[in-house]
């Protein structure tokens, strides 16, 4: 029988794209036949929606592109996030909308040295250290020495913070259902999942601290724009 060379071609062509595809985006698929198979199934998804209409956007029409309405949705959403967020803790013991988000990740995660706590919250570790020291002194958090290293001050939530963190959480939720707005399940579903891939593409740059002067010739550098 014949050997289709072609064949064997283009699904090594096509693993190379996938490993280009992993390896710029850690942890968007695992690295397994299983992985393959999504991305290959989610490419062939992409395609489709190829022949599909493009959106209108503000400032189209004058050559504006994607990535400009993008970034402005983003900060325009954010905006309105922390609105919501705002009304949420009027009347309560929160200063800031980072007062409860931090106590909620040490709630969900448990206890993390200061540093942890602030990467979970892509902050600057200066924004980071004054919410700890408020939260401190408000008696919502303690801190402990780490065993591992007597450097370290390990940080969890009281009993206080609990308590407090509860009686405004019903306000939360509501405020967490106001920005997912009118979106449908199915809307909602492939939205985290847009999210996730951009945050999972984001993440690592965030995390090594790059100089703001050399931010984003860095990133253009090491990076491509192609991903699909």
């Amino acid at each position: 029988m014949k050997m289709d060379y072609k064949l064997i071609k283009d699904s090594l062509d096509m693993l190379h794209e996938f490993e280009t595809e992993i390896h710029a985006c850690p942890g968007l698929y695992p690295e397994t036949i299983k992985g393959f198979k999504e991305w290959i199934s989610r490419k062939e998804n992409v395609q489709k929606e190829d022949s599909i209409e493009e959106p209108y956007w503000e400032g189209k029409e004058k050559g504006r592109t994607p990535e400009s309405a993008i970034s402005t949705l983003l900060v325009h959403l954010n905006r309105y996030a922390k609105t919501y967020s705002k009304s949420a803790i009027s009347n309560s013991e929160f200063s800031t909308q980072e007062d409860f988000i931090y106590l909620i990740n040490l709630k969900a995660f448990g206890e993390m040295t200061k540093m942890a706590l602030i990467k979970k919250n892509i902050q600057d570790k200066p924004v980071g250290m004054l919410i700890i020291t408020r939260l401190l002194h408000q008696g919502f958090i303690e801190q402990t020495d780490s065993d591992l290293d007597k450097r370290s001050k390990l940080i969890r939530i009281t009993e206080r913070g609990l308590m407090v963190l509860e009686n405004q959480m019903e306000k939360i939720r509501q405020a967490t259902h106001i920005v997912a707005g009118n979106l449908t399940h199915e809307e909602k579903m492939e939205l985290i999942r847009i999210l996730n891939k951009l945050d999972r593409f984001h993440y690592p740059i965030f995390s090594r601290n790059i100089n703001s002067e050399q931010l984003i010739n860095t990133v253009y550098d090491e990076y491509t724009f192609n991903i699909s």
